[in-house]
């Protein structure tokens, strides 16, 4: 980000800092008041918040006393009691900001604060983390804080049915990973009836790590697809034959030299030249590659050339158990359930010999961008947010507000090593990692990509040293082994760091050292839940004891040690590696070592280093440190940041224009589900064809010119025509008079006639209903049916560039025109449904649903103590029976569904059914 910029960006940071300050200040003269309540009274607070909200205070007015409540539920509970700048943290999340607070602080109780506050409102609040274990363990650590409050958390897991999800939405506030929050959103304009709804709305959202979430991972829309065409022969035969293909190296000039094709990593492009070509067309014996009939196979051919070139194994994507498991270049975690799209992901299925599954239509699709946009209020927490200070103001409208540590920070940054050769490099890596394991110094060591974690781990096999290897393959073990980084003489080799969410303590972490203590006595928060409340408190004092006398041994040999093997594309993912040492006043230390063959150098230009290197005849084992390689880095790092920046904001502008037409049919569409009056609309969709019929037919010439045969033809095919032509031109004395608006006016009222006399047919009630499946049906089909036409037309749009046109403007218009077309198709094919559909009304009436006021109607508990049938419960939500999921369903939903069960014998659960 420029300097200039950022200066803007920055200016009345102190100001916002004194205000915070000041609210942290109110809090803290309430804190002796709030401790003199017992439980109960701490409980009954709630109630009063939520009394003079009713009454009309503002949430501002009553944040200083909410947070004291919180601080002091905190202590009672979970032992924790929230710092000042903790306090200034959450009333920058309440005000709708990024608070940048450092690895350590304490972001996920901070959290607490906020989403306390604003679930006060009874509209429900998100938490949104970065991977589902983080999702579980802060829904049931901070549901503790919450739950003595009087208020119920839940969680959204991958594992879920839409009655759990229904359930834990309505609860207070509901913790879940960005994935599940967008893609139930998106299945919910999927729903046939409002009864398969689970998400009640989007008033605030609390982003974790939000710089990951918002704009790591918004190059990558969320996308719900079917199957379509069954996978084809061409992806093997190409990944074949771009075997026996040669790569053209690039001259002096920049220019390619021989080769069959050239490859651009920055720009993660690739184009076949004239050689190649013609190898393609022997091989395929066919004469040219670009003729219409041969368009489809053009690309095959790119994507099996990419496959080749661009995505590496163990870097980009695994191969675990036959499949192909794309890995976040961000995070090292394997994505599951996604997949590349445009043929993309079966060119590595060939590439890797694994079974080519078939291609996907897209059925329903949305940015991060979009959907966080939707949330009333947002705000987010991350340890390095203002690199991004910029995209984060323009895309969602939030400020970044640099919250002060807790204490001082004293980690030592050194300076960059480069070496000539990555060999080099990781001999000196291991040898730094050897001595400083030997002393008892904990080692956190970063690395790009699996294959080169899982080589640096046999390296340090071959010298003896035990260590840990934290990576895509490990992701289940993640947090336990994050949580032992800490220890004196641990080792520990990471894919990458960011947005792991779990603290790296001196001596270890309490807390899961606590957790694995109870589980060995055999208590669980799921299955125990009243018993583990009541030993918590001694195993997390016993665990917190041990942790501080090893602890100050650690502390003693320098704290934690993190060494980076190389510089990530993006500053803040370096910061975020560096950030694990330091927190909280700890002592630690950082350095990163380079090579010039590393991705990052050999893309932007190292040959002048490496020939400055040669020149002065330094062996590949000396280190260079020198300020010319540093600011090379720096510019590198930043021109990539830049380029994503440009690719995110391509992303969301193309997104833009399908957004606004998602917004509209989805408004329709929730319409309809709500059940909303239809008739009106349909009589409208008559009128609308039969014009639109009647056009076409009459647009050109005079009316002895008409081809009014065809017309009626059509007309039949549509509905059941009872004028006839003939009655039509002796009306107004032969053909010469009818004209176009007399023409439209008899056939309108004639299909209103029709469309009365198949109501009568069917029954009002039935009607209505069959009304409402009908338009269901083909609004979904056909918004399917646009978003392949809109992807088929973005595809090409660059083109238009060469035309001296802007493709965006070019997408917006032909975008705009598809739009039109589509909402024509919807009213056409919805009457021609109307009319001719076979319905059976016996069976239509039967289907229907049951009165709305039996929804309304309290259900109480069977001698179980769970609820048999859907009631509305009295906050006027409801939830599902859990007496009727299976157990298996109970054992996969998320803890706290699972830590009512004393409540569940006294009050009965429901279900959403709107």
């Amino acid at each position: 980000m420029p300097k200039v910029v950022e200066k803007v960006l920055r200016a009345g940071e102190g100001r916002t800092l004194k205000k915070l300050q000041a609210i942290a200040n109110q809090v803290n003269l309430l804190e002796e008041d709030f401790e003199a309540l017992s439980d109960e009274e701490l409980r009954e607070e709630t109630d009063k918040f939520k009394k003079r909200l009713a009454d009309g205070e503002s949430l501002d007015s009553l944040l200083p006393e909410a947070f004291a409540a919180v601080r002091e539920a905190s202590k009672r509970t979970i032992g924790k009691r929230h710092f000042d700048v903790q306090i200034m943290g959450g009333a920058a999340l309440h005000l709708g900001n990024v608070a940048e607070m450092r690895t350590g602080e304490g972001k996920t109780l901070v959290a607490t604060l906020p989403s306390y506050l604003n679930a006060l409102e009874g509209k429900g609040v998100h938490v949104v983390t970065v991977n589902d274990y983080l999702a579980g363990y802060q829904s049931e650590l901070m549901g503790r804080v919450h739950r003595a409050l009087g208020l119920e958390t839940g969680v959204i897991l991958a594992s879920m049915t839409p009655d759990q999800r229904r359930a834990e939405y309505a609860k207070d506030i509901t913790y879940g990973t960005n994935n599940e929050f967008g893609f139930d959103y998106l299945r919910d304009n999927m729903a046939w009836s409002t009864e398969e709804l689970v998400q009640r709305g989007h008033r605030f959202a609390i982003v974790d790590e939000v710089d990951s979430i918002l704009i790591d991972e918004a190059r990558t829309p969320l996308i719900i697809s079917g199957p379509a065409d069954a996978a084809t022969k061409w992806y093997v035969e190409f990944s074949k034959i771009v075997q026996r293909l040669d790569r053209a190296e690039k001259d002096k000039d920049g220019k390619p030299g021989r080769g069959d094709y050239e490859v651009d990593e920055k720009k993660k492009t690739v184009g076949i030249l004239e050689p190649g070509i013609e190898k393609v067309e022997d091989l395929l014996g066919i004469d040219n590659l670009y003729e219409a009939a041969n368009t489809q196979l053009i690309g095959y051919l790119n994507n099996a050339i990419k496959a080749k070139e661009l995505f590496k194994k163990d870097k980009d994507y695994v191969v675990m158990n036959g499949e192909i498991l794309i890995v976040d270049e961000h995070t090292g975690r394997m994505l599951a359930g996604r997949r590349y799209n445009e043929g993309m992901h079966q060119a590595i299925e060939a590439k890797e010999g694994v079974e080519i599954k078939n291609e996907n239509q897209t059925l329903a699709t949305v940015t991060l961008q979009n959907y966080f946009r939707m949330y009333d209020k947002l705000s987010g927490m991350t340890g390095t947010a203002q690199t991004e200070a910029a995209e984060l103001y323009q895309i969602y409208k939030l400020g970044v507000v640099t919250i002060p540590t807790n204490k001082p920070m004293i980690r030592k940054d050194q300076a960059d090593l480069i070496y000539r050769t990555e060999e080099a490099k990781f001999a000196a890596v291991v040898e730094d990692i050897v001595e400083r394991h030997h002393e008892g110094q904990p080692v956190l060591v970063g690395t790009t990509s699996v294959n080169k974690s899982e080589y640096l781990s046999d390296q340090l096999r071959r010298k003896g040293i035990p260590h840990e290897v934290l990576n895509a393959k490990q992701h289940e073990r993640e947090a336990t082994i994050v949580a032992d980084a800490g220890r004196k003489g641990a080792v520990t080799v990471a894919t990458n760091m960011a947005g792991r969410g779990t603290d790296i303590m001196l001596g270890g972490n309490p807390e899961f050292i606590a957790v694995a203590a109870l589980k060995k006595q055999g208590l669980d928060p799921e299955e125990t839940p009243d018993e583990y409340q009541a030993a918590w408190d001694e195993a997390l004092k016993k665990a917190e004891k041990a942790v501080e006398t090893a602890g100050h041994e650690v502390t003693e040999l320098g704290g934690l040690y993190v060494l980076g093997t190389e510089r990530h594309e993006s500053r803040r993912i370096d910061n975020q590696l560096r950030g694990r040492a330091g927190r909280q006043g700890d002592p630690g230390e950082s350095r990163f070592y380079l090579s010039l063959q590393d991705d990052l150098m050999r893309l932007f230009n190292a040959g002048l280093v490496d020939r400055f290197m040669a020149g002065a005849g330094m062996d590949d084992d000396v280190p260079l440190e020198s300020k010319m390689v540093s600011r090379s880095i720096q510019s590198a790092q930043t021109q990539v940041e830049s380029q994503n920046f440009e690719i995110r904001k391509n992303v969301l502008k193309y997104d833009d224009v399908l957004n606004r037409q998602r917004e509209t049919i989805y408004r329709e569409r929730r319409q309809v589900l709500e059940g909303v009056e239809l008739e009106e609309s349909v009589r409208g969709f008559i009128n609308d064809t039969i014009d639109a019929y009647v056009q076409g037919a009459t647009a050109e010439g005079f009316s002895d010119d008409w081809d009014l045969d065809a017309l009626w033809s059509a007309l039949k095919d549509l509905y059941p025509v009872s004028i006839t032509l003939g009655e039509l031109e002796d009306e107004v004395g032969g053909r010469a008079g009818i004209t176009a608006e007399h023409l439209a006016e008899e056939l309108r009222s004639d299909a209103q006639h029709a469309y009365d006399a198949r109501e009568a047919a069917l029954g009002e009630k039935v009607t209505r209903e069959v009304e409402r499946r009908v338009i269901l049906t083909v609004l979904d089909q056909q918004w399917r049916e646009h978003l392949y036409e809109m992807d088929y037309l973005k595809e090409g749009i660059g083109l238009r560039q060469f035309a001296q046109r802007d493709p965006l403007v070019e997408y917006q218009r032909e975008g705009f025109l598809l739009f039109d077309a589509m909402n024509d198709a919807i009213k056409e094919e919805t009457v021609r449904l109307l009319f001719n559909a076979q319905i059976d009304p016996a069976e239509v009436e039967a289907s229907l649903p049951e009165p709305k006021e039996e929804r309304l109607t309290m259900v109480a508990p069977n001698e179980d103590g769970e609820a048999e049938s859907f009631a509305m419960d009295d906050e006027g939500r409801a939830v599902a029976p859990e007496g009727k999921l299976s157990r298996q369903q109970r054992r996969a939903k998320a803890r706290s569904d699972k830590k009512t069960d004393k409540k569940a014998q006294t009050k009965p659960k429901a279900s959403t059914k709107s």
